[in-house]
Formats: structure tokens, C-alpha cells, sequence
């Protein structure tokens, strides 16, 4: 049996609902001379073919062919007053739509001037109210198909994620410079969005920035940057690793009390291992710096290969014990030849 709506309204609509459809699934019979009553906060939208029609604002109307002619219009028929005609009802909330959330659902990415590229994430707030309810349902209804609250606000949040992205990357500033711009950034993105949100009869109230910040994997790149601006000489960085492991595995084997001949080789092992390592990193990371400096050394720097002053001794230990460091002889090497030359110190004295 055909339903036939004498009196059209949605007295029950939540302050936070934007648009509440009558009915809310298909067409609703409606004949001329039906009531409609439109809140003191709504305006009411015929919606017709995919296209919003008539509108009203706040009160009781008697619907005739005066007040509705889009769509008796659109329609192409005369009514007698009984004969009902097809369409829907679109209630739209006209109120302020306060701190609603926003915020990226993916980190956006950011070259930085500093890092290379980043990865950030946004976060705010925003209020709006729609201005006219025919453009918006035209917009949002007819040619997006959104119609609930939460579909609509998804739509606008993807506006706001969008706008902001272009926003950065029109800045060109640097991760360490955006917490100072956050107010700056907050009114031109307000600048941005306010005639997107127009064309589809919102007017954006407010919008701020909450927060900006840098993802996990950012932070971790942040972190390993200031280590490396610390280190400063990565050669020697390599160097003080490796001598510090080689302590922490000595240590280790000290506290392990007796253990087994095979257990010492394979400690010794690892340790030349990490050693050696150590010292292909330290070379690899030194590359052709190193090579300049060495050819610049003075023969008091260098040690000559058969050293027979004490100075040229000394030298030559010093020189052994780097390319222990470096992993460049092996630990039963430089025990013999440090063995070797101290002795002959030793006798020189």
C-alpha cells in the first residue's frame, strides 16, 4: 500500500546531525496541500532526479503549486490536490558544527632541507555551519552521494589532510621549523579551504593545528643525525667501538670463569672478527680523506719499516697498536712483534 505523507518533518534530529532524509530509504508519496514543518535551526530541501529543488527555511508551509514550481516543473503533470507525486525530503541542520576533529590517516611526506625526507603527522580541530542548504545538498547529496554525518565529515577531513599537504609543501620549510609557524600555518590553511568549502554551501568557522609531529621511523633518522653530528671523526668513532668491545668481551670471558680451550678460540675469534670489522667500516667511511692525510705525514708521524732510535720505537708501537684497532693484523701478531720492539726499547734505555 502506497504511503502517502500529509505532514513531512524531523522533529527528532541531534544537534550533532547535519542532514536527515524523509523518507529515509527510497521516494516519498507526497500530495499538494501536505504540511511541512521545518525547525528554528533546519532548512528543508526537495531533492528530485539527483537534483535539490525547492527550499525552506524555518516553520509550517502548505505545499501548492506556488511554492514548490521547480519541482511540479520538473515533474511535467498538473495536480488536482490528490494525486501524490515523488520525491524526498532533505532536513539540513543550519547550526554550528563545533570541534569537530581532524587528521592525517597517513603520515604525510615532506622534503626537508635538513633530513632529506620526512614523514609527518597533523592534527586539529575545526568548526563549520552550513550556509545554504540547496547548494549542499546538491554538492553533497547529488553528485558525491554522502549522506551521513560521518561520511560528510570523512569527506571534509580528506578536504582539510589535502589542502594542508600542498600548504607544506608550498612552504619548503624544514620539520624544525614548522612548530614555530603552527599559528601562521592554521590561518593560511583557513585561507586555503574557505572558498572549497563555500562551493559546496559550508562557511569554515575556524581551524586550528594542534600538532605536528614527525612519525616513529622520522624520529629514529632525528636520532641517528645528532649521534652522527656528535661523533664528528667517524674513524675514531670505529675505533673507540671496537676497543670498547673487545674490553666488554674480555670482561665477559674473565667473569665466565675457566672455560674450555675451544671456548677461548672461538671468543678470540669474535673478537678479531668484530675488530676487523670495525676496522672496514672506519676505512671504508674514511675513503680518500684518509688516504691525502697519511701521504702528508712527516717521517717522525710515520714509523719506517727497520726503527732504530727510541723515538722510532715508540712510533712504531703507537703504529701497532692502531692497526690492531683497525683490525689489520691479527692479536697473536701484535703480541710477537709488540714483544719484539718493546724489548728493544727496553735495551736502548
Amino acid at each position: 500500500m502506497v504511503r502517502i505523507f500529509d505532514i513531512i518533518q524531523a522533529p527528532d534530529m541531534p544537534p550533532d546531525q547535519l542532514v536527515a532524509r524523509v523518507p529515509e530509504i527510497g521516494w516519498g508519496d507526497i500530495r499538494l496541500g501536505s504540511q511541512l514543518i521545518v525547525g528554528e535551526s533546519q532548512n528543508a530541501v526537495f531533492f528530485r532526479d539527483g537534483k535539490a529543488l525547492d527550499t525552506f527555511g524555518p516553520g509550517r508551509h502548505t505545499l501548492t503549486t506556488a511554492n514548490i514550481p521547480l519541482l511540479i516543473n520538473l515533474l511535467g503533470k498538473a495536480f488536482n490536490g490528490e494525486s501524490p507525486f515523488k520525491a524526498s525530503v532533505y532536513f539540513v541542520n543550519m547550526i554550528d558544527m563545533l570541534d569537530q576533529k581532524w587528521g592525517t590517516s597517513q603520515p604525510i611526506a615532506l622534503r626537508d632541507p635538513d633530513l632529506g625526507m620526512v614523514r609527518l603527522r597533523a592534527f586539529g580541530a575545526y568548526s563549520f555551519r552550513v550556509i545554504d542548504a540547496q547548494r549542499f545538498v546538491s554538492q553533497i547529496v547529488g553528485q558525491r552521494g554522502l549522506y551521513s554525518t560521518s561520511e560528510i565529515t570523512n569527506w571534509l577531513r580528506g578536504q582539510i589532510v589535502s589542502a594542508l599537504t600542498d600548504l607544506l609543501g608550498e612552504a619548503k620549510k624544514g620539520l624544525f621549523d614548522l612548530p614555530a609557524l603552527v599559528d601562521e600555518l592554521g590561518v593560511a590553511l583557513k585561507a586555503k579551504l574557505s572558498d572549497n568549502f563555500e562551493m559546496v554551501g559550508i562557511q569554515l568557522k575556524q581551524i586550528f593545528i594542534e600538532s605536528i609531529n614527525a612519525t616513529e621511523e622520522t624520529l629514529k633518522a632525528i636520532d641517528e643525525r645528532a649521534a652522527m653530528g656528535a661523533i664528528g671523526d667517524m674513524q675514531a668513532y670505529m675505533q673507540f667501538k671496537t676497543a670498547r668491545a673487545i674490553g666488554d668481551a674480555a670482561k665477559a670471558s674473565g667473569e665466565g670463569g675457566g672455560g674450555s680451550m675451544s671456548e677461548g678460540l672461538g671468543l678470540g675469534a669474535g673478537i678479531g672478527m668484530g675488530a676487523g670489522m670495525g676496522g672496514l667500516i672506519a676505512q671504508a667511511m674514511a675513503g680518500a680523506q684518509q688516504q691525502p692525510q697519511q701521504a702528508q705525514q712527516t717521517p717522525q708521524q710515520a714509523a719506517p719499516a727497520t726503527p732504530k732510535t727510541k723515538a722510532e720505537i715508540q712510533a712504531m708501537l703507537d703504529n701497532l697498536d692502531m692497526r690492531l684497532a683497525n683490525g689489520e693484523i691479527s692479536e697473536s701478531l701484535y703480541e710477537k712483534l709488540t714483544s719484539k720492539w718493546q724489548k728493544r726499547l727496553e735495551e736502548l734505555e
